[in-house]
């Protein structure tokens, strides 16, 4: 290596995240696999959403279309405002109290970045969103890991995402007076937990003991499925003044190329990300920002109403959920039932003596389980251990995500290729 290279070699924080991979998107076109590990729609958004941009791109007026306010376009930051003030029952200012950012991701490296020191601790929970560990290590804080564990059961009902918990005691280990911020993610990415009221009452008792941060990642707020409720845990007692919470157009809206995302929260905590903010982008995309703004404002005005958009977004995907939980049982696998979002979580393990793991050269199982399935069967999901820290690898080996969030017929070719691949088997 020459000594410009070793100079310059990447720093300790950032690491690669298998779901963005060139590797992996190479390998399912290269082998004309069904790609189920990349996590957003192959359908059209709804029609209301596309309309509004369009409206937008054909206006007469023209301040739409060049720059705007940096925290965020008045018209968006207005209807988030307005839109939460309602949703947690405290009044949000929009001028103050919200900034739009370049997608969640952006709310996130505002918030880590603004707030994390060197040797500031960070509680994050595994299995986790790849970029947390990134984010907290390049901004030269310390990662905590906790994991969620699995209970078991005993009555021969599918595993759902419920059963998967943190233990009491071990999360209290955690915090102490060097612990400054814990990163929560409800409705969970990959598992699909929707984290109940009395999960995030023990967080935010913590929190308040140790003077802790959260921020709260909701990007999958509205993906739901009954009986399960989303809570947010800013609407606790004496956490709003110590949440952070973070959302998403692309995921509310099934837009995930716009990038517009969101934070909220108390004008203090806000000051600190709306430094790295502009340090960093500066301002978000004016049309993209009233087309979401308009978007907003054909719905909250139903909110309440079982027609409201919001509200419709997870009965279609259930349908989906049930279906891709039924042909990963059938084919032998067991999957994980979502409380929420548009992912499943999935034991590969009981596949393994059928899978030829040895053709493929990687240290863990589950990323040589991937790659032969794409290869042989034409399904390709994301291994786990992509969601876990290095030293917990190992125990994320035995799982594999999938997204269903797709097409009827891109989910019934998936069943289809399982059914192929079992019935060779048998």
């Amino acid at each position: 290596m020459s000594a410009i290279s070793s100079k310059l070699k990447l720093s300790e924080g950032p690491t690669e995240s298998v779901t963005k991979s060139e590797e992996y998107n190479q390998l399912a076109l290269e082998h004309k696999a069904l790609n189920l590990g990349q996590a957003f729609p192959d359908y059209p958004p709804p029609k209301f959403v596309t309309d509004a941009l369009a409206k937008v791109a054909k206006s007469d007026n023209c301040l739409v279309h060049q720059y705007t306010r940096g925290f965020g376009h008045p018209r968006l930051v207005s209807s988030i405002a307005k839109l939460y003030s309602q949703l947690i029952g405290r009044e949000i200012n929009s001028q103050t109290e919200v900034l739009v950012t370049l997608g969640a991701f952006g709310a996130l490296f505002s918030s880590v970045n603004g707030n994390v020191d060197v040797g500031d601790e960070v509680i994050i929970i595994e299995p986790f969103f790849a970029c947390y560990e990134s984010l907290v290590r390049t901004a030269g804080g310390v990662v905590r890991f906790i994991p969620l564990r699995l209970r078991k059961r005993n009555d021969g009902q599918l595993v759902t995402t419920a059963d998967w918990v943190l233990d009491k005691e071990e999360l209290e280990d955690m915090f102490n007076s060097k612990t400054k911020i814990i990163i929560l993610n409800t409705p969970h990415n990959p598992l699909g937990k929707v984290f109940k009221k009395e999960e995030l009452e023990s967080i935010a008792d913590l929190c308040k003991k140790w003077n802790v941060l959260c921020i709260s990642d909701e990007v999958y707020e509205w993906i739901v499925y009954k009986p399960n409720k989303h809570f947010r845990i800013a609407t606790l007692p004496g956490m709003w003044e110590r949440t952070i919470t973070i959302g998403s157009a692309g995921k509310t809206f099934g837009v995930t190329g716009w990038k517009v995302g969101w934070a909220y929260g108390p004008a203090n905590l806000m000051v600190n990300l709306q430094m790295v903010h502009q340090s960093c982008v500066y301002m978000m995309n004016t049309p993209i920002q009233e087309a979401v703004a308009i978007s907003f404002e054909k719905q909250i005005a139903k909110l309440d109403q079982d027609e409201c958009y919001f509200n419709c977004i997870p009965n279609d995907l259930k349908a989906k959920r049930d279906y891709m939980a039924k042909i990963l049982h059938d084919v032998g696998m067991k999957p994980t039932v979502s409380e929420g979002g548009y992912v499943i979580w999935v034991d590969w393990s009981f596949l393994e003596p059928q899978v030829d793991l040895n053709s493929e050269k990687n240290e863990y199982k589950d990323v040589r389980f991937v790659k032969w399935m794409t290869k042989q069967v034409g399904l390709q999901g994301i291994p786990s251990s992509v969601f876990c820290s290095k030293s917990n690898k190992i125990l994320g080996e035995r799982f594999v995500r999938y997204c269903f969030c797709k097409k009827n017929e891109t989910l019934l070719k998936a069943g289809q290729l399982l059914n192929q691949w079992r019935n060779r088997e048998n």
